[in-house]
C-alpha cells in the first residue's frame, strides 16, 4: 500500500463522505464479516477501522459464563459481544465496506447465518495461543463457500510466528491469504480488509 493511499484512508473522519453529498455518484457497498474465536479481537478491529461510531452489543461478563468462556489468555477482558459489531469504512470514495463482527462463543453461533447473508467474504481472526478457537469459523466459511482470509492478531508478549507456520498449523489451503496483523492498528486492519476484497474479487467469476 502506497503512502498516498494510507494518507487518504487516514483522512476520512466520522461524518459526511463525498458519495453522500454527490447524488450523481453511486458507491459500491460491500459487506464483510469479521469472525473468529472468543476474545480474539473482532470488536477491536471493527472499532479501529470504522469511520463512524461503531455499533457494539457488548455485555458485562458474569460468573454465569465462567465455565464456558476461557479467560486464561485474556484475563483483563470484562465484556463480550452478544449480537454483533457494526462499522463502516469508505475506500477510494466509491467503495464502502460495511463490517459485521460476529460473536465468538458457541452459544451465539445461531446468528451467523443471518450475519453472513450478502457478504462478499470474511476475515477470520486467529490468536496463536489458541489456534483451535478459529476452527469453527474456518469450517463454517469453507462449508458455505464464502471467500475468507486468515488474519493472525499478534498480541503483545506473545511469540511472533510466520504466516507460513500458521498456515501449516491450521492446514489452510495455499490459495487462502494468511496475514500477520495488529487489530489495534488502523492501517494494519485496513490492509487485512483490502486483502480480503482482493481475494474475493479473484474468487468471483467475471460477468459476461
Amino acid at each position: 500500500m502506497s503512502d498516498s493511499t494510507v494518507a487518504e484512508l487516514l483522512a476520512h473522519e466520522e461524518g459526511v463522505q463525498a458519495w453522500q453529498t454527490d447524488h450523481t455518484r453511486a458507491p459500491i457497498a460491500t459487506k464483510i464479516v469479521v469472525a473468529g474465536g472468543f476474545g480474539v479481537g473482532k470488536t477491536t478491529l471493527v472499532t479501529a477501522v470504522s469511520e463512524i461510531t461503531p455499533l457494539q452489543t457488548e455485555a458485562l461478563m458474569t460468573q454465569a459464563s465462567a465455565d464456558t468462556d476461557d479467560l486464561s489468555a485474556t484475563p483483563a477482558k470484562t465484556t463480550t459481544t452478544v449480537a454483533m459489531d457494526f462499522g463502516r469504512i469508505t475506500l477510494d470514495d466509491d467503495l464502502v465496506l460495511y463490517l459485521f463482527g460476529t460473536p465468538g462463543q458457541q452459544r451465539f453461533w445461531f446468528m451467523w447465518d443471518d450475519l453472513v447473508r450478502g457478504a462478499i467474504g470474511a476475515v477470520v481472526l486467529a490468536d496463536t495461543r489458541r489456534l483451535t478457537d478459529c476452527f469453527p469459523a474456518l469450517d463454517y466459511f469453507e462449508s458455505c463457500g464464502l471467500p475468507y482470509v486468515v488474519a493472525v492478531n499478534h498480541f503483545e508478549g506473545t511469540e511472533r510466528y510466520e504466516a507460513d507456520d500458521v498456515r501449516e498449523a491450521l492446514t489452510v489451503p495455499a490459495h487462502i491469504p494468511v496475514l500477520i496483523m495488529d487489530a489495534r492498528q488502523r492501517i494494519s486492519a485496513i490492509e487485512s480488509l483490502l486483502a480480503l476484497v482482493g481475494h474475493a474479487l479473484d474468487r468471483t467469476p467475471e460477468q459476461p
